[in-house]
């Protein structure tokens, strides 16, 4: 059994919403491998918190998310800035543990590996955001190579390392899930409500099946949701706002399908797999991680990138799939059991060459 320290996104606190679908990893990682008896703790902001896992909170600002910014922009660190807090205690206990997993898709954790001594795993949950981040993660796996991992193929592609990550997909905790078999006649969307997610998209589609849309998550971007509100004044939308899983595979599993209209390479994509759970068919843009998880015309449809049209015809055929198939598929690819079973390979890999390499110096 290893002990294992796992820091979180440095965005939000677990539990707040604003690290989007990482949070949701953090939780069902760090909960699965208790089960299995490993010894872990997660690191994360202020007001943080998990069900069954130890949690030290760390106070400090926030970090700016990655989206947000531009290609070019220079690397940011705010005064008193919570991922450094995170990092600096980090340092102070990293002897204590086996290996160190870091979740912040940020500069500062792979510029800080090289003085680390225990081992530190760096999952990247985003695809290709800014020349900075990219420049120090190639000099990291070069240096460090086979501890980045990913969620999906189609994320890895985005970066010029992308064959050397380990690729680990993503899951839930499916009993937490109830299978609906008799939705209602609405449709839904669910996510970080920011430009990159293109709600707008979503809304249009429904706007002319004239379909009811019921969109659940975090206003990340208030000014891009009024816009959407403005632009779409008569559209039958209705916010429910962020929800807990309890609540939010209740109502999920009330609609007919989920719209997933990402404008970027969405690393994952882990609504879709609640949604699947449910038994909720999935239409999604055939871009980034929901194209390697929907089955088109099976668990759902592929459309065309940025194509209302598309998204509208999809949403015209969506009764004809068959709800127990996606039930089935979350099942048999998503279960925590599979995700335990990946990282736990891989940390293996990490801790064995660690080992081998401290020997080797110990004996030179």
């Amino acid at each position: 059994m290893f002990k294992i320290l796992l820091l979180s996104t440095s965005v939000g606190s677990l539990g707040s919403g604003q690290g989007g679908g990482v949070e949701l990893t953090v939780q069902n990682l760090a909960q699965e491998l208790c089960r299995r008896g490993h010894h872990i703790k997660v690191v994360a902001p202020a007001g943080s918190w998990l069900n069954g896992v130890e949690v030290i909170t760390i106070g400090g600002n926030l970090q700016v998310p990655v989206q947000t910014q531009s290609r070019d922009m220079p690397i940011y660190m705010p005064d008193n800035g919570v991922l450094a807090n995170m990092w600096e205690y980090a340092r102070q206990v990293q002897l204590e543990y086996d290996l160190v997993v870091n979740f912040a898709f940020d500069w500062l954790p792979f510029y800080l590996t090289p003085f680390f001594e225990t081992t530190i795993a760096h999952f990247i949950s985003m695809g290709s955001m800014t020349t900075a981040s990219d420049r120090i993660m190639e000099q990291v796996i070069d240096q460090y190579p086979g501890t980045f991992g990913v969620y999906t193929k189609s994320q890895a592609d985005t970066f010029s390392f992308g064959d050397e990550c380990e690729i680990l997909s993503s899951a839930i905790d499916i009993a937490l899930y109830e299978f609906n078999n008799a939705p209602q006649d609405c449709l839904a969307w669910l996510g970080r409500i920011a430009p990159e997610k293109a709600l707008e998209d979503a809304v249009a589609a429904i706007n002319i099946t004239d379909t009811p849309l019921k969109i659940f998550g975090k206003i990340q971007d208030e000014e891009y949701w009024q816009k959407i509100c403005r632009d779409f004044p008569d559209a039958p939308i209705e916010y429910q706002g962020f929800l807990d899983t309890k609540k939010l595979q209740k109502e999920l599993g009330q609609c007919r399908g989920l719209l997933m209209t990402p404008r970027w390479i969405e690393a994952f994509g882990n609504v879709a797999i609640e949604a699947l759970a449910c038994g909720v068919p999935i239409i999604a843009y055939r871009r980034g991680g929901p194209a390697e998880i929907v089955q088109h015309d099976r668990t759902g449809f592929l459309v065309e990138p940025d194509s209302i049209t598309g998204l509208v015809e999809a949403i015209k055929q969506i009764n004809k799939l068959d709800r127990a198939a996606c039930r089935r598929q979350a099942e048999s690819e998503y279960s925590l059991e599979a995700l335990g079973d990946r990282f736990e390979a891989w940390f293996q890999k990490l801790v064995i060459n660690d080992h081998k390499i401290q020997n080797l110096t110990i004996q030179s």
